[in-house]
């Protein structure tokens, strides 16, 4: 018997442009209108302003992960409808791992988002470690001549439901003005919950933060989904707030996202890693004090003195990466 046909997803232009890092027209209609244009890399591209004016900085990076496509189809329409003179900010867009998103992969080595640190081990080779090289430079030269405020929006989507279905992760180190800015914006976006990080896992918006002074975020909305396949109803409030920052607007009114703090992170050090529940459990997921979390050999990882909630649990991580993350709220 024949296999079943499946269908073909239709994809708008600017969207398939967008996923296979083709900024052609993107890049014509800013050029024409007297915008610096550069395309420093493959699937990176910076629109500037010819005049003096001090303006924001916006870096916007989707598809670090090569399966998180939502973020991919939903900055294709902001940027498709976004005149040259509605932008109100220099604006970097960067499309992460390029390869990964021609395959519909995770990564094809190893993780991108675990490669914007100084020490890679085994990893130095691989075909991500090249990609973040590169994108680490044109990052560096985007916001080496930035004036005004620097902002990193890096947009993902999570393998697992969760709790919150939209939320986010902040490196803690952002100085307080650009963080209480960036946390309204993220209220604006409707993210329900906001996680403050104190430290590097080696991913693209703590490196931005740490050595750009950028306001910085892991921004994850929802569930990962195939290319064209994505519902961008649910995107629409970050679709929106994505357009106001753009375009320069007034901060709306905003909901406060619940706040967390990290309580312990947890590492594999080896493959004898495992994890006290199944793999249906959700970003969130609330254990009680005391319970076990891990075993990894003779260590035995445990909540606190109160309890904590789950985020990110992934046993299948490589070894002396995190593999998961303990959080308590404080606001």
């Amino acid at each position: 018997m024949a296999a079943p046909s499946v269908p073909r997803l239709t994809l708008s232009a600017a969207v398939r442009q967008l996923a296979q890092a083709d900024f052609s027209a993107l890049a014509q209609r800013f050029g024409d209108a007297g915008f610096i244009v550069t395309e420093p890399a493959p699937g990176i591209i910076t629109l500037a302003a010819s005049d003096l004016a001090v303006r924001p900085s916006v870096l916007v990076s989707v598809g670090v992960h090569g399966d998180e496509t939502g973020p991919i189809e939903m900055l294709a329409q902001v940027l498709d409808r976004l005149a040259p003179s509605g932008l109100a900010v220099d604006l970097m867009v960067c499309v992460g791992n390029l390869d990964a998103i021609a395959q519909g992969k995770r990564f094809i080595d190893a993780d991108l988002n675990r490669m914007f640190r100084a020490e890679r081990g085994v990893l130095a080779s691989t075909a991500e470690a090249a990609r973040a090289d590169a994108m680490i430079a044109a990052t560096g030269a985007f916001f080496a001549g930035a004036q005004g405020q620097r902002w990193h929006l890096d947009l993902h989507t999570a393998i697992r439901p969760s709790v919150y279905p939209t939320f986010a992760v902040v490196p803690e180190l952002i100085a307080d003005g650009p963080k209480g800015q960036l946390v309204h914006w993220l209220g604006q976006a409707g993210i329900g919950a906001i996680i403050m990080n104190p430290q590097s896992a080696g991913t693209y918006s703590y490196h931005t933060a740490e050595h750009h002074g950028a306001a910085a975020s892991t921004v994850e909305l929802g569930r990962v989904g195939t290319l064209g396949a994505n519902d961008l109803s649910l995107f629409a409030d970050v679709d929106a707030a994505l357009d106001g920052l753009l375009r320069g607007l007034p901060a709306a009114t905003a909901v406060t996202p619940h706040v967390f703090k990290v309580a312990q992170e947890i590492v594999k050090y080896s493959d004898a890693f495992t994890m006290s529940f199944g793999r249906e459990t959700e970003n969130f997921t609330a254990l009680d004090a005391g319970a076990v979390i891990a075993t990894d050999g003779d260590v035995i990882w445990r909540v606190g003195e109160q309890p904590e909630r789950v985020v990110f649990p992934n046993p299948d991580v490589r070894v002396g990466l995190r593999a998961g993350l303990m959080v308590v709220r404080t606001a």
